[in-house]
């Protein structure tokens, strides 16, 4: 029998039970890919992270990520977990680390204020990439509101990336609040745009006075709510700053709040030569530790 060690956090919080949960594996050798998914599907949170020798000496280690359903390229959360989790057994070089991940390679600052929780910043690893619109009246469907309630103004609902993929879409405060999302909805939205692949996570938004909330549905990845969505988080950013002319933008961002898992996340994009370019930040706590046994 073959025994992993692994280690549970909640991310983008400080509070125990808030944020979004993640499981690190710290030391994932000998687990196969297919172990690894399924694990994920046995843990059945939104991922759960996978820690290798780097193949590049000179970056801290390879990830792997993993949610319910399929591996991941890149993701948020799991990325300010991971690097926390390690940061705290020693294995961070300074205040930086960079992990070899599917979409390249993730640069990661870690802070360590006198008081208070370490916090890890997360650097994209691609500059944003605007791919598609796609239907108001569809995606609002998905989240089981009318076709009126997408606003807009500032841009269509469209897919947009910095390492993962999400259909972003601009709706009220309370449109935000009341949406559910709508599995039937969801499949039937992706039947009809074949570029998406089959693959469907809708982040939704509301720009309020000081901050801004959101909410993401996933549920073909067996994700019906994620409490909070770095990656997604950081895109937006990138996109909002896309519509401006500014040259870098910052937010604080709130989510889970419905879910009674309240997340906090500051997102910041700038301009660069090759696009735009985005971070998230955020701490996390420790809550579990445990052991997986396997054939």
């Amino acid at each position: 029998m073959r025994r992993f060690e692994f280690v549970a956090v909640d991310v983008f919080t400080e509070t125990p039970f808030g944020g979004n949960p993640l499981a690190v594996f710290p030391e994932a050798e000998g687990i196969a890919g297919e172990e690894m998914q399924r694990l994920a599907a046995e843990f059945n949170w939104s991922e759960i992270t996978f820690v290798l020798p780097p193949e590049d000496p000179a970056n801290t280690a390879r990830v792997r990520i993993f949610n319910p359903a399929y591996e991941m390229p890149f993701a948020g959360h799991p990325n300010v977990g991971t690097a926390l989790v390690l940061d705290s057994l020693g294995r961070a070089t300074g205040d930086r680390m960079v992990f070899e991940e599917q979409a390249g390679l993730v640069e990661i600052g870690i802070a360590r204020p006198p008081s208070g929780a370490a916090r890890a910043r997360i650097a994209a690893p691609e500059p944003l990439s605007v791919r598609f619109e796609l239907p108001a009246a569809g995606v609002a469907a998905c989240a089981g509101l009318a076709a009126h309630e997408v606003i807009v103004g500032t841009h269509a609902p469209v897919l947009a990336s910095v390492g993962h993929p999400f259909v972003f879409a601009e709706v009220s405060h309370d449109s935000l609040r009341r949406a559910a999302p709508d599995t039937s909805a969801f499949r039937a939205l992706a039947e009809a745009v074949p570029e998406l692949e089959g693959r469907l996570s809708i982040h939704l938004y509301a720009r309020l006075a000081d901050r801004i909330a959101t909410r993401m549905f996933s549920p073909l990845a067996n994700i019906v709510e994620d409490p909070a969505t770095g990656s997604a988080n950081a895109a937006l950013a990138a996109l909002l700053l896309s519509h401006g002319d500014g040259e870098d933008f910052a937010a604080d961002v709130t989510q889970g709040e419905e879910m009674g898992r309240p997340s906090f996340l500051a997102v910041s994009a700038h301009r660069v030569a090759d696009g735009i370019r985005a971070s998230v930040e955020g701490a996390c706590v420790r809550l579990m530790e445990g052991t997986v046994t396997l054939p």
